[in-house]
């Protein structure tokens, strides 16, 4: 899950369901998908990459969604300019309407089951790879392709079967990333609220802002990445302004 809260719905969202979950995909998740895959140059290798995204984003937030509804919780799932959402839907108790009470313990996992959803479906591609190493493995690290697979577009395969591994391994280590409000930083707050009552969210909250300012500067500097740098930048910002705003202080 990323930051910011999800846009109110247009009449160019695509929307459908999957076993019973409503999922909403915004068309400024298009665009965001775009902007990223535009240095791949070839528009085959473009087009690969935002089936890439849409189909890993889905399957990290319908860890969410399917975790949820083992507890209980009706979910909804929105695809929109940062990312992805799972948000709870309310239901009806008594003539008003009210979510599901779900656990500290509870929250942990339903926020770890997005990312391992994702590691998990990337083991099952690295599987299904194998019979199919002694062919993608020459086309990409020789540069030829064996007879007679010289008619087959396995660079545009390998482009697309990479992405799909870096959108489901290391997106979802950096969602990992103990701060707000990436699933990471929800575990965090969940186990330190659990052990510290009084001060577990203030330091939640200061570990956002110091790893969040850390994942920017690397961003930055290391990987030359704009956007990482801007997103963690502003998440650790989010995080500080909490703490300014007197939250978790008691």
């Amino acid at each position: 899950m990323f930051m910011f809260q999800p846009p109110a719905p247009t009449r160019f969202d695509l929307c459908f369901s999957i076993a019973g979950i409503p999922i909403r995909v915004h068309p400024l998740f298009w665009l965001m998908t775009i902007l990223f895959g535009a240095s791949l140059g070839s528009p085959a290798k473009v087009l690969g990459w935002i089936i890439a995204v849409f189909v890993s984003i889905t399957i990290h937030e319908l860890g969410h969604a399917f975790a949820m509804r083992r507890y209980g919780q009706d979910s909804q799932i929105i695809l929109h300019l940062s990312g992805g959402l799972t948000v709870p839907e309310s239901i009806a108790w008594g003539g008003r309407y009210a979510s599901v009470g779900i656990s500290a313990n509870q929250q942990i996992l339903i926020s770890l089951a997005g990312p391992f959803a994702g590691f998990l479906f990337a083991a099952f591609l690295l599987i299904i790879a194998l019979p199919l190493g002694g062919v993608i493995l020459p086309a990409t690290i020789f540069g030829f392709i064996p007879f007679p697979y010289v008619l087959f577009p396995w660079e545009i395969l390998t482009s697309f079967f990479m992405s799909l591994l870096w959108v489901n391994i290391f997106w979802g280590l950096f969602n990992l990333m103990p701060v707000y409000p990436l699933d990471g930083g929800n575990i965090l707050r969940y186990i330190l609220i659990q052990t510290d009552p009084l001060n577990g969210l203030r330091t939640s909250l200061w570990a956002s802002v110091i790893t969040g300012a850390a994942m920017a500067l690397a961003g930055l500097l290391l990987l030359q990445s704009t956007y990482m740098a801007i997103l963690f930048g502003l998440l650790a910002f989010q995080s500080y302004q909490a703490l300014q705003s007197g939250a978790g202080r008691y």
